[in-house]
């Protein structure tokens, strides 16, 4: 069952056009460039089970997957090195709308390309499940799923622009969501297109 994304679930604040243009080119070149040394890799469920995105990090901490489960590393599952540091704009953001949280020490960077998705799911990977998570979408507009703690409640779909925040926090923290499917096409800001989507926490 759909309804309004209002009426779903109490903590789910949407920001569209949190970051302008420049901004959102300036963040993606910057992405991108730091992926030369952290590159973004095919995550595995602990089940054998290759995701459709692409996946690297930033900042002391990322979240992998794997046969050994899911979790938070200090390094990159392929290079071994750490991971490259937080962009400073994504920092800015948290502090923005999340002033009142913990500074978080992970972000996670999912690239959707050739069809890539996301399944519903929460995240709750985390330490301390009382801080929010920030999401910011760069390149092409996703239809995002959001629903209630629990499975087989009602979810409702937002469309999430290039530059478009949201945070997760309250109740809509272990809120099930997930990315339905990308527009592709409908946006230039990524170099060789698709989606970027930056999520940050505090995982400690």
């Amino acid at each position: 069952m759909r309804t309004d994304i209002a009426q779903v679930i109490d903590g789910f604040v949407y920001h569209p056009g949190a970051l302008t243009r420049a901004e959102q080119e300036a963040l993606a070149a910057e992405v991108l460039a730091a992926a030369e040394h952290a590159p973004f890799f095919t995550p595995v469920t602990p089940g054998g089970r290759p995701m459709s995105v692409q996946m690297t990090g930033f900042g002391p901490l990322s979240w992998v997957t794997d046969r050994s489960g899911y979790r938070y590393a200090p390094r990159h599952p392929l290079t071994g090195r750490p991971w490259p540091p937080m962009p400073k704009i994504v920092s800015d953001l948290w502090r923005r709308y999340a002033p009142d949280a913990p500074q978080p020490d992970a972000c996670l960077a999912n690239l959707y390309r050739d069809g890539a998705r996301m399944g519903l799911h929460q995240d709750k990977d985390e330490a301390d499940l009382s801080a929010p998570v920030l999401s910011l979408s760069l390149g092409d507009t996703a239809i995002f799923r959001l629903g209630a703690t629990t499975r087989g409640g009602p979810t409702a779909s937002l469309k999430l622009n290039s530059g478009d925040v949201c945070l997760l926090a309250g109740p809509a923290r272990l809120a099930f969501h997930g990315v339905e499917r990308v527009l592709e096409g409908s946006s230039t800001v990524m170099p060789g297109g698709g989606r970027l989507n930056l999520t940050v926490r505090r995982a400690r």
